[in-house]
């Protein structure tokens, strides 16, 4: 058994969709990246491709190359549970904490947990998916980012 960890973090800017888990959030702000920018997705690629010790999103999805722009992260997710796979790993399970003062998470976590169990062909009961705040302190806490932090065990 191997354990992963990861971490992402994406500005928030005008004029862009707020996506975190695969969902849309309807949101004033949304988040900066290359891809879709969603953070949760991303951490908890890098958590899965750790474990494995196979690198990391950049390494596998450069953001110079021009295939990745705008792309969807819950597809990126599945190429990385294929690489996974194809190295003989399965996942056990995965834990995520997303950190945004604004907006309220709660109601969108189910969906979020859904689309990331259905991506990595497992049970939801195999994914854990919290939100929190900071309580107005730091980058996430004065609305300028959003991050996530994702641990995962794989066999």
């Amino acid at each position: 058994m191997r354990i992963g960890h990861g971490y992402d973090v994406h500005k928030l800017t005008e004029n862009r969709k707020l996506i975190l888990g695969g969902v849309e959030i309807p949101f004033e702000l949304g988040l900066l990246g290359h891809s879709d920018a969603d953070v949760l997705v991303h951490a908890i690629m890098d958590s899965l491709l750790g474990a494995a010790a196979l690198g990391d999103i950049g390494k596998l999805f450069p953001d110079t190359d021009s295939a990745y722009k705008g792309a969807d992260s819950i597809l990126l997710l599945k190429e990385v549970c294929r690489v996974l796979s194809d190295n003989g790993y399965k996942i056990v399970n995965i834990d995520s904490t997303l950190i945004a003062q604004k907006p309220k998470l709660k109601d969108y976590i189910y969906s979020m947990r859904e689309n990331i169990a259905s991506a990595c062909n497992i049970d939801i009961s195999a994914v854990s998916v919290k939100a929190t705040t900071e309580e107005k302190l730091g980058f996430t806490g004065r609305l300028e980012g959003i991050s996530a932090h994702a641990v995962c065990l794989i066999d």
